[in-house]
């Protein structure tokens, strides 16, 4: 199954923060803040990582070209595959409507070539309100 996969601008920083403390409040045209027994695990721009997170930064915001039953099946394991034959690391995201994927800045062209290759057709993001 092709996708259709758009480029988001910007760079985003994948942050941790400690399980127990109050979910930071960030903006943007992508944030997701997920909760575990763990720890509190924060992706946003890099200019909203939250104070005193333990931060990776430098990822770029791939977003599959949505909606998609949540039934289907299949969808990312392609991309997946190619990705990681390019050896490129990658960071999914589901969202009830798409899927997402953070590639590291200096991994962006072989992820794009990548992505390409395995029939993805690869734009960039027109401009969308913070909801995205």
């Amino acid at each position: 199954m092709p996708v259709a996969v758009a480029l988001l601008p910007g760079c985003y920083a994948i942050c941790r923060l400690p399980p127990d403390v109050p979910a930071p409040a960030v903006t943007g045209a992508f944030v997701s803040i997920t909760r575990t027994a763990g720890e509190l695990s924060v992706i946003a721009p890099e200019d909203q990582s939250p104070a005193g997170a333990v931060r990776s930064g430098g990822w770029r915001l791939l977003r599959l070209e949505g909606p998609f039953d949540l039934a289907l099946t299949g969808i990312l394991a392609p991309l997946a595959t190619a990705l990681a034959e390019a050896g490129v690391s990658l960071l999914p995201v589901g969202t009830y409507d798409t899927d997402y994927l953070l590639v590291r800045e200096t991994q962006l062209d072989a992820a794009l070539a990548a992505l390409a290759g395995a029939g993805c057709t690869v734009t960039p993001a027109a401009p969308s309100s913070p909801a995205g």
